[in-house]
């Protein structure tokens, strides 16, 4: 049996906007993400813990921020990548385990619908995906509300 795991770490800063999309999911707030893509720094950080357990590099290297065609891009897309070359090397995602770092929003409220997202993207049940949030305890970039932070793990498995 052949298990690997992977991490990923991601953050995007607070900027103008009435919502952040984290995990797939929409949550009011005064401020907006800042990235290249639809700066959903969930998504980005679980893709990079994927490619991460397979050794194929970051999210970066598959879909450059240089390339204009993945501005303003659903971050789904990415996720998806990593989830169909898991496949396409013959690994099956075991779970996954997301951590959002941030003083504001809460995530609380909305963590149940994360997970059936993140199911719904990734094809793991939803048993076997967590996102839960911390704070920074006001220390640091996060802990001053200027932006988001995120750190995730998966483990994939080849039998």
């Amino acid at each position: 049996m052949d298990i690997r795991l992977g991490n990923g770490f991601d953050v995007h800063a607070f900027g103008p906007g009435d919502h952040v999309t984290l995990c797939g999911v929409t949550v009011p707030h005064d401020h907006g993400l800042v990235g290249h893509s639809d700066a959903d720094v969930g998504l980005h950080t679980i893709t990079d813990a994927i490619y991460g357990a397979l050794a194929q590099g970051d999210i970066g290297q598959h879909f450059p921020p240089s390339d204009p065609q993945w501005k303003g891009a659903e971050s789904h897309i990415f996720l998806r990548h990593a989830v169909e070359l898991a496949a396409k090397m013959e690994f099956s995602i075991s779970n996954i385990d997301c951590t959002l770092i941030c003083e504001t929003p809460k995530i609380g409220p909305h963590s149940e619908a994360m997970r059936t997202q993140l199911s719904d993207i990734t094809g793991v049940a939803v048993d076997r995906i967590s996102v839960k949030a911390t704070t920074s305890e006001r220390l640091g970039f996060t802990g001053r509300s200027e932006g988001i932070a995120c750190i995730a793990t998966a483990a994939l498995v080849r039998a």
